[in-house]
């Protein structure tokens, strides 16, 4: 009976040996940036944490749509702001592609690929200046398929008075 509750300890020590991580404050979930300021003295983030948490690309992709196709412009919800209030402005904060950065830290836990930073900035954004996306080159890459193509060339042909009147 002895010999039986040797290795039956021993396995139950190892299967609790992640609790220990946990238990520690090294946790299995990642850890994410503080924000540098509050929305405001009641409010620390535009929504309540758990509602950003679960929602926040809906907010992003609204505000997307209401600037893009309305013309809207509101900083609540902006990718900006976001980046502006929880990203580091110092020389050597993390890129987007690190995990330590504020929106991959998730993300990258999560298994989501962000695409986001390939137009905007992944740093903070100084007020009426303008910067390049985040790419390594400092240039942004275009890339088009044969369909892509063919409608530029579509397009081209239209502007240039090419078109066939069927």
């Amino acid at each position: 009976m002895r010999k039986l509750c040797l290795p039956v300890l021993a396995i139950c020590l190892f299967a609790l040996l992640p609790l220990r991580t946990v238990l520690a404050g090294d946790g299995l979930f990642p850890e994410v940036p503080k924000a540098k300021a509050r929305y405001s003295e009641t409010q620390e983030c535009v929504e309540p944490l758990a509602d950003m948490r679960k929602n926040h690309m809906e907010y992003i992709l609204h505000q997307r749509d209401a600037t893009v196709h309305e013309g809207i412009r509101t900083k609540q919800h902006s990718l900006t702001e976001c980046i502006n209030c929880h990203v580091s402005d110092a020389p050597d904060a993390p890129r987007y592609s690190s995990e330590q950065h504020f929106c991959n830290s998730c993300h990258s836990f999560a298994a989501v690929r962000i695409d986001c930073f390939q137009c905007h900035a992944d740093r903070p954004v100084k007020s009426g200046s303008r910067t390049a996306p985040a790419s390594s080159s400092g240039t942004r890459e275009y890339r088009q398929d044969a369909a892509g193509a063919q409608f530029m060339e579509q397009l081209q042909a239209l502007v240039s008075g090419g078109g066939n009147d069927e």
